[in-house]
Order: structure tokens, then C-alpha cells, then sequence
């Protein structure tokens, strides 16, 4: 039983050390248009120092960041040099490369040409004939229809490449690790809210958008996404700083694993995928049913005028009433899992069951049991308006009244939350209200107003400033 139990557990970990060495690529994606990439590929190096291209990189790879490593014999292979080659094969590079040298030109109406190169520019080709000591000019536009070359000359590449100068003391055929860093390679979070009939639950899906332009396809790669604020130095273009994601536990069948590293979170896709050049894929992050959410009605009348600045004290401040949805992200609502950034859209069914597009709002990285407010556009039936009815001022103290009137011409009654901004700091007193009030901070002030249905109520307080 024992020799069983040991020949068990010899397997197992032989089959982790099989897998953990197999060639690959995996990629973890910052959501600030760069990525890490960690290639895995069998290389056959002899012994001694030796040239070695590595080629099907990143266009956009950042050669600074590159690490390379022997998996097989890591005390016995390193890199000497490093070189990243980027001159790729062009009609103009290779012209400048064949001055000097013996090319053949096909014109559109079957001339031949042959000769030395002797110049070239947007218009024509310059080359000489050393039989008959003559010089052609061949027009380009429209009448070169092949150029013949020799080889390709030294120094031309079709694709970006590393090149490296190698020492290596173990001939034979090693499994490498080649990680670095390459711009061109994004994602967004999206998330799309469905209301029920009552606007009291949603169901919510979320969606992450990955763009790949960097230059290389990435076939059956592990996947990762961070979600954060890493900091990057900004250099030559490269973005100063990457937000990054934060997925959650596995939730209604979603594809990604959430866990934290280091102080942000990273989002494990549990399968591979191929993430092609040019293309934009999009996978489930994750789902949510039944979340229960606040509808708030919001009147804030500073947010359009920036101030309460009154000519008198007839005057009139006219604000929309704001609506929002309020959820909090906790396991008890069915969530529970820090949120990255990214829109959100809300939709709700109508009486026919079809969906209507009601809102879309954005969210920040929303760490678990934190509330999220999604405005999502102006009360139609509900009216705010705000009017200083008093205003006195002695010495170094000022006494001002105001008057806030909401009506509600909707067939259900609503709460209506009233936002104050005041313009002292600290230095003030509320001396007589006609409701309750919550301090926010030493300057906001909220009042909880009921409003029943089609009807009107008035708020009214008096403050007391003193500097």
C-alpha cells in the first residue's frame, strides 16, 4: 500500500513538473495598453557562446523589460548581449540596401532593366549598365511592375526579433522562459443592469472588452487581467500609470478567478484562448440575479450654477431632480466582489417584455461592501426649486433663510434627498428648520424630504454665519 501511495504521489507531481514545463504563452493585461507576456518556448543551443534569434514577438515590445531564463539549466545558459532588431523588410529599405549593388527591373510594358543602382526617390530609379556605359531612368509610379534582388542584405528582417549573444555549458535542447513587457494590448470593463418592473432588484452582467494591437497573435494563452493602480514612469511615450482590474469569486458560471496579489487583484481566466493581432475579444467576467437596489431621487441645486449666487431675494434657482439607483456590493445582495471599472448600461423591460434603454453611468474599482450610485438621468414628474427668502448681515455674522419647494406629480409618493452646500466653513448654525437635516461635512447638508403623490411640501431653514 505504501509503494502504491509513493508511486501515486511520484505521478502526481511528475504530471505538475510535465504541465508547469510546457511550452506557451501566457499574458497578463493592464487596462492602460500594455501587458506582460511570458513565452515559453524549446530552444536547441550548443555549447559556448552563440547567436540565437527569437523572433514572433511584440511589435511594440518594450526591450529594456526583457527577461530570459533556462528552465532546464538556469545556472548554465545566460545572456550575454542583447539586441532588438526592428529594421523590417520595406520596398525603400531594401533600395537603400541594393545602392551600389546589381538589381533587375520589370517595367508595365515588358522592358528589362539591369544594372547598378545608382539612386532612387518617390519618382524614379537610377541604375547604370556597365556594358554599354548608359544610365536609366525608370519612372516608379505606375510603370515598375518588378524589381529583382539579390538576397536579402544583412541587417533586414521580415518580423521584430531578439537577438541574443548566449553563453551556454549545457548543449542540447532547453525549455526557456522569455518574459517582457509590450504596449498594444488593452482592456475595458463593461457591465449591463437589467430593472425589474418595481426598480427595487436588477440583474447584472459584466463583460471584459481585451484589443489586441500589438503586433503578434497570442494562440492558447493563459490569461490574466490586474485590476489596481500600478505606477509606471513615464517615459518615450509610455503611459505614466495602469489601472488595473479586481474580479470577484466565482459567481453565476463566471469565467474568471478573482484573487488578491500584491495590493490589487488579479483575474485568472480558467481556460486558454487565443487572442488574435488585430482583433477585440470579449468574455464573460461575471453574473449577477436579484440584486436589490435603491431608487433615489437627488435634488443638489449648486451642481448647475456652481453657486448660490442671488441677485435678490426674489429670485429663483430651477434644478432638475437627478435619479440614481444605489447598490451596495455585498455578498448579502448577491455580489460581494470587487467591481472594476468600466460603463454600465440599464436597461428595463416594458409592459410588452421588449428592453428600453433607461441610463448609463461609469464606475471606479469598487472594492466589496462598498455602495455604487448610477445617475441615471432627470425626473420627469418631480420639480425642485430653491429661493433665499431672507438675507441679513451685521458685523462680522450673516443670517440667511431659505425656501426649498418639491412637488411631486407622480401617482406614488417618493423621498426626495435635498443636498445644501453652505458657504462657510465650520463657522455655522442651523437656528430653525421645518425638517431634520444630516451633516455630511463641515459644508454639506442633506435633507431626507417625503413627498406624497401629486402634491407639494415646502422646506425652509435659517443659518447663522459668523468669520
Amino acid at each position: 500500500m505504501k509503494r502504491f501511495m509513493l508511486i501515486l504521489v511520484f505521478t502526481f507531481f511528475a504530471a505538475v513538473f510535465s504541465f508547469a514545463q510546457d511550452e506557451g504563452v501566457d499574458l497578463t493585461v493592464y487596462n492602460q495598453n500594455f501587458a506582460l507576456v511570458r513565452d515559453r518556448r524549446n530552444l536547441d543551443l550548443e555549447k559556448g557562446i552563440i547567436q540565437v534569434r527569437f523572433s514572433d514577438i511584440a511589435a511594440f515590445i518594450e526591450p529594456t523589460s526583457v527577461y530570459f531564463k533556462s528552465l532546464t539549466a538556469p545556472q548554465s545558459c545566460a545572456i550575454q548581449e542583447q539586441n532588438y532588431e526592428y529594421d523590417l523588410v520595406s520596398a525603400t529599405k531594401l533600395l537603400s540596401k541594393y545602392i551600389d549593388k546589381r538589381i533587375k527591373i520589370l517595367t508595365e510594358g515588358g522592358s528589362v532593366y539591369e544594372g547598378i543602382l545608382m539612386s532612387y526617390d518617390n519618382d524614379n530609379v537610377v541604375i547604370s549598365n556597365a556594358q554599354d556605359k548608359s544610365l536609366n531612368m525608370i519612372s516608379r509610379k505606375e510603370n515598375i511592375k518588378d524589381i529583382g534582388f539579390g538576397e536579402l542584405p544583412e541587417g533586414l528582417i521580415t518580423k521584430p526579433t531578439l537577438m541574443w549573444q548566449i553563453a551556454n555549458d549545457k548543449p542540447g535542447k532547453h525549455l526557456t522562459e522569455v518574459s517582457y513587457l509590450t504596449q498594444g494590448v488593452n482592456w475595458l470593463c463593461d457591465y449591463v443592469v437589467v430593472t425589474d418592473k418595481d426598480d427595487k432588484t436588477i440583474d447584472l452582467s459584466g463583460w471584459v472588452t481585451i484589443d489586441n494591437k500589438s503586433g503578434v497573435t497570442y494562440k492558447d494563452a493563459g490569461l490574466k487581467l490586474i485590476a489596481g493602480d500600478v505606477h509606471r514612469v513615464q517615459e518615450q511615450g509610455i503611459t505614466s500609470y495602469t489601472k488595473v482590474m479586481r474580479n470577484a469569486e466565482a459567481i453565476g458560471g463566471a469565467e474568471f478567478e478573482e484573487k488578491a496579489f500584491f495590493e490589487y487583484h488579479m483575474y485568472t481566466l480558467q481556460r486558454r484562448a487565443t487572442l488574435k493581432d488585430n482583433q477585440t475579444k470579449q468574455i464573460t467576467l461575471l453574473t449577477a440575479n436579484n440584486v436589490p437596489v435603491n431608487k433615489l431621487f437627488i435634488y443638489d441645486p449648486a451642481l448647475d450654477y456652481g453657486w448660490y449666487s442671488y441677485r435678490d431675494s426674489q429670485e429663483t434657482k430651477e434644478q432638475k431632480v437627478k435619479v440614481k439607483i444605489e447598490i451596495i456590493n455585498s455578498q448579502k445582495n448577491n455580489l460581494g466582489m470587487p467591481l472594476p471599472k468600466g460603463k454600465v448600461k440599464v436597461y428595463k423591460k416594458d409592459t410588452d417584455g421588449s428592453l428600453q434603454f433607461i441610463g448609463e453611468d461609469q464606475i471606479d474599482h469598487t472594492p466589496k461592501d462598498e455602495k455604487i450610485r448610477l445617475y441615471l438621468g432627470n425626473a420627469f414628474d418631480v420639480v425642485g426649486e430653491r429661493k433665499r427668502i431672507d438675507y441679513k448681515t451685521y458685523g462680522r455674522t450673516a443670517d440667511e433663510t431659505i425656501e426649498i419647494s418639491l412637488r411631486n406629480h407622480k401617482k406614488e409618493s417618493i423621498e426626495v434627498t435635498v443636498v445644501e452646500h453652505l458657504w462657510r466653513y465650520l463657522n455655522w448654525d442651523i437656528t430653525s428648520k421645518t425638517h431634520e437635516f444630516n451633516k455630511k461635512d463641515a459644508q454639506i447638508i442633506e435633507f431626507n424630504i417625503p413627498v406624497n403623490a401629486d402634491s407639494e411640501v415646502k422646506l425652509k431653514y435659517t443659518i447663522h454665519y459668523w468669520w
